[in-house]
Formats: structure tokens, sequence, C-alpha cells
């Protein structure tokens, strides 16, 4: 899912954050409504940026499966 889609999906849903899962509904992070509208507004922001791509290397686990992290804390802005 691009940035672009996930605001959209956001504001129509008037939630301030997504919590992402893998294909086996387990929990991959979490993203704010804040930290999606600094990226868009960031100069190295493009319309295809993938949400995948900006998730904070904390809400992965050890073993580098994102799948395994159960409850993935946002990073601060």
């Amino acid at each position: 899912m691009t940035v672009e889609v996930a605001l959209s999906l956001m504001a129509g849903a008037r939630v301030d954050h997504l919590v992402l899962c893998d294909g086996d509904d387990q929990s991959t992070g979490l993203v704010t409504l804040a930290r999606l509208t600094v990226l868009r507004g960031s100069p190295i922001y493009t319309d295809r940026v993938r949400l995948r791509d900006v998730l904070a290397p904390s809400a992965r686990s050890r073993s580098g499966s994102p799948a395994s992290s159960p409850s993935p804390s946002p990073s601060p802005l």
C-alpha cells in the first residue's frame, strides 16, 4: 500500500493510525497520520513510497521477520 492510499484510507475512516498486518493477520507495524503527513511534506517523498518502506526498524523483530513483532510501538517523529 502506498502512503497516498493509506492517507486516503485514514481520512475516510477518520482514524489517526493504521496497524499494518501481513497475509497471516500478524501485526507488522503501526503508522500514524502525523508521521505520514510529515513524510508527505518532505522533499524525498514521491507518490510511489510504500508503507513497508517507512516502517521503523523497531517494528521488526531481531530476526528481521516483521510478522513476529506482536505489538510494535510507533517511532517518534
